[in-house]
């Protein structure tokens, strides 16, 4: 699965020396971010990279892959290395298996993570969400909204990604000792329409389900559109992460209990500022922990229009 990025890698390294990252006199200074996929939620940690770039003084090539995968990852770490960039922040699909290639990558640039972690990866940082505390977040709004409990079903894109994985545990840890009852994760590989088709068949299968969590951005309006279809709108507690405008309008309809919001401007942002450090070699902007921390919020229906002006001033709308 690696092989072709450690040759590409290695003929980087090779080229350009082991401190190729630091600034070289006369260099525009380039890095890169590569995200998990395509959605709002990563349109709006662009607005964030353009604002960084500007403040900073570097250009950041921002890639949003077709499809969400390893390979297609691989394949854009290649092109910011041939591209010569010297710093990559990265949302990795797969926090385990990609290691070794995360690391590869280590060896020819300032390796960060955003969004999601890969912690036993080479990486020098993480900008993003402690995905625990979203999760328990999610769980304390279930708990909530299904104050006499029942079985609910989870939607993601993958379970192997760290936030996946962080968030589920976030959520059983908030809920252990209520009536509440996780039923299944259920997956769609960064499909939309496979994760509408998840929660049809969740509805079909399950008529009592009593809640339904989307954890990535997409699956909220996946998990909205199916219900409202079924006729089981405000029948069935929802609740997601992330700002997407059918999540916000389904909040104000009523239909969606409340979504947990990170704030993907600063993740793009923030992670923008700390690569134009690191390639300028001041490694003082990595916190002894490796962690930059970018708190989450709770939005429900009494907080959509304050969160919809401060989202349109970050996007200059």
């Amino acid at each position: 699965m690696h092989r072709l990025v450690r040759g590409a890698l290695g003929a980087f390294v090779i080229a350009f020396g082991a401190t190729s990252c630091g600034d070289r006199s006369g260099d525009a200074i380039r890095v890169a971010l590569i995200t998990n996929g395509s959605s709002d939620f990563w349109a709006i940690a662009k607005a964030g990279v353009h604002e960084a770039e500007r403040t900073a003084g570097v250009s950041c090539d921002f890639h949003m892959p077709a499809e969400a995968n390893a390979e297609a990852q691989q394949r854009l770490i290649e092109t910011v290395v041939a591209r010569g960039a010297r710093a990559l922040a990265i949302s990795p699909l797969d926090s385990d298996n990609q290691v070794p290639m995360l690391d590869e990558a280590a060896k020819a640039l300032h390796l960060v993570c955003v969004d999601s972690d890969a912690p036993r990866s080479k990486r020098l940082a993480y900008v993003g969400t402690d995905n625990v505390a979203a999760g328990r977040a999610a769980g304390s709004l279930l708990k909530d909204v299904l104050p006499a409990g029942g079985r609910i079903m989870l939607f993601v894109g993958r379970m192997d990604a760290q936030n996946a994985k962080e968030r589920t545990q976030g959520i059983r840890e908030a809920i252990a000792g209520s009536a509440i009852e996780i039923l299944d994760v259920r997956t769609d590989l960064g499909d939309p329409a496979k994760a509408k088709a998840n929660v049809q068949d969740t509805l079909a299968a399950h008529p009592d389900i009593a809640g339904l969590v989307g954890l990535w951005s997409y699956d909220g309006p996946a998990i909205l559109s199916a219900v409202e279809e079924a006729g089981r709108a405000g029948k069935v507690a929802i609740v997601t992460f992330d700002e997407e405008d059918a999540v916000l309008a389904g909040i104000e309809r009523g239909v969606i209990a409340g979504t947990i919001v990170q704030d993907p401007w600063r993740f793009g942002h923030d992670a923008v500022l700390l690569m134009a450090r690191l390639a300028r070699g001041e490694a003082s902007g990595v916190p002894a922990s490796g962690i930059l921390d970018v708190p989450v919020r709770t939005i429900r229906k009494a907080d959509v229009a304050a969160f919809r002006a401060d989202l349109r001033q970050k996007l200059g709308r």
